[in-house]
């Protein structure tokens, strides 16, 4: 049999997780696949031939990307060196629409099969991508049960296998409330800005002066600043504009332990949103972009909720405060408000929980894995 060799590339920190775990998963199924990698630190230790960290660049939004154009650039003509002199069995792109779509039609040119791993959510904004995808991939691996009817209109051939946050994202613990509002409640309020230096930049500060203003009418509450195992602390709490208040806390963890005791969360929108409601955690849900990045989202993107979890809900569960919305005094009041009716948080719990249901099972890697090597020996 013919050893299978990769490529396999994600451009963010989610991305770099689902395919160090796809990796795995293929490698469990043929030890002898060989993969080339572009994207994060998890993908580099698994990878036998790493070309780029590009993950951890945070490179994204409309305008932003402009300035590293000589640098994409260079990586692409990389990756056709590549493709000329050791063509891969097959390309394997996850999520990450502007670099990865470069990618494949690369691939395209060399005649090498492709699928896309946790597809880009063209449904929300620019949706004649979902053509583009179609011509370019074999088959293509969603994460919401609603996109495989939504690909099909475009021609593209896309299963839903379960989302694969349920593979890293453990069982939710068992939760209560206080039975009423008690002003000196210990509450765990957790703050997640982003895992993008902009992100964090612009909405750590807000999180931060929302706990303060949250300690006037709770003064036992303590906060808890989740960032990225690799993040520099000092830089971080520089964001902070002074010494760190006693009930702040900073950590770093992969395994959710101490996400899943938090009682609500303020959460920069994006993929933390919905591990958030995989714990069965209640949040509200923040942004804020650069500004003429907003202008052009504004005018591309076709839902009515930026929230991953209002958006497979249908309905508005957690609130979600974009742009000058995503204030200090906004986050507080909502914070407050519950607070002050925990009854609200025990049903919000019960919604996202209800949510997680609809997702499937764990084991969405090792299905896609199998799936793909299938697809491979026709």
């Amino acid at each position: 049999m013919a050893v299978k060799n990769f490529f396999i590339t994600a451009g963010d920190v989610s991305g770099d997780i689902h395919a160090a775990n796809l990796m795995a998963a293929l490698k469990a199924q043929d030890p002898s696949v060989r993969f080339t990698a572009v994207g994060g630190s998890r993908m580099q230790s698994l990878a036998d031939t790493f070309l780029c960290d590009l993950a951890s660049q945070g490179i994204t939004g409309f305008v932003e990307p402009i300035k590293k154009i000589p640098q994409l650039a260079q990586l692409l003509k990389k990756i056709r060196a590549h493709f000329e002199t050791n063509r891969p069995t097959a390309v394997i792109a996850v999520d990450y629409y502007g670099f990865n779509y470069r990618v494949l039609l690369l691939a395209k040119r060399y005649n090498i099969p492709c699928f896309y791993y946790v597809t880009p959510q063209v449904w929300a904004s620019r949706q004649y991508r979902a053509k583009r995808l179609a011509a370019l991939t074999q088959k293509m691996y969603v994460i919401y049960p609603f996109e495989p009817d939504f690909h099909q209109q475009f021609g593209g051939n896309a299963v839903f296998l379960g989302n694969p946050l349920l593979d890293k994202i453990p069982a939710p613990v068992e939760k209560t409330y206080p039975a009423q509002d008690d002003k000196n409640y210990p509450w765990k309020l957790g703050l997640l800005p982003g895992s993008r230096p902009g992100e964090i930049n612009r909405l750590l500060p807000v999180f931060y002066q929302t706990f303060k203003q949250v300690l006037q009418h709770y003064p036992n509450t303590h906060a808890y600043l989740f960032a990225l195992p690799q993040a520099d602390d000092k830089q971080l709490l520089s964001l902070l504009g002074e010494t760190p208040h006693p009930q702040f806390h900073l950590v770093k963890e992969t395994d959710y332990k101490q996400r899943a005791q938090m009682d609500y969360l303020l959460a920069c929108s994006g993929t933390a949103t919905l591990e958030n409601a995989l714990l069965g955690v209640p949040m509200l849900v923040a942004y804020k972009m650069f500004y003429p990045t907003y202008l052009v989202a504004r005018c591309v993107v076709k839902v009515k909720d930026i929230s991953l979890v209002n958006i497979l809900a249908k309905k508005r569960l957690v609130p979600e405060l974009i742009q000058q919305d995503a204030s200090a005094y906004k986050c507080t009041q909502e914070t407050l408000a519950m607070f002050s009716h925990p009854q609200k948080l025990t049903a919000l719990r019960n919604d996202l929980l209800q949510l997680r249901a609809s997702l499937g099972e764990p084991g969405v890697a090792d299905r896609a894995a199998l799936d793909i090597l299938k697809e491979l020996s026709k």
